[in-house]
């Protein structure tokens, strides 16, 4: 059985196609994806002033909650309650970063790019 698993595994080598690079759960070299296709880059990193930032991010977090709550999308079958909770995690988790004074770039750019998807499919 272990010389059969072996040739196999020597075959499958063989066959692959010459320079492909295999990508299974390695993400480092692996191909780039755009963060946000519903959004792109947010804008929120660009806001200077972190009262405003704050602000915002609570007005998504309060508008992802309240679609997460709504048995009209709780029932539905788009996706928009799936994002909807998702963006309140994603927002949730910036807020509390930015009463620390820390700006989270990752949590931030999750909170705008899962509220946009969430409206998407609102629409």
């Amino acid at each position: 059985m272990k010389k059969l698993a072996k040739s196999l595994l020597c075959c499958a080598a063989l066959l692959a196609p010459a320079g492909s690079a295999g990508y299974a759960a390695d993400l480092v070299g692996g191909p780039q994806i755009e963060y946000c296709p519903a959004s792109g880059p947010t804008a929120l990193l660009l806001t200077g002033n972190v009262g405003q930032l704050t602000a915002t991010v609570v007005r998504l977090m309060d508008e992802s909650v309240a679609v997460s709550e709504d048995p009209q999308w709780i029932y539905s079958r788009r996706p928009a309650f799936v994002w909807a909770v998702e963006a309140k995690a994603a927002c949730g988790r910036a807020f509390g970063y930015l009463k620390t004074n820390y700006l989270d770039e990752d949590n931030l750019n999750k909170c705008a790019c899962f509220h946009s998807r969430m409206v998407e499919y609102m629409n």
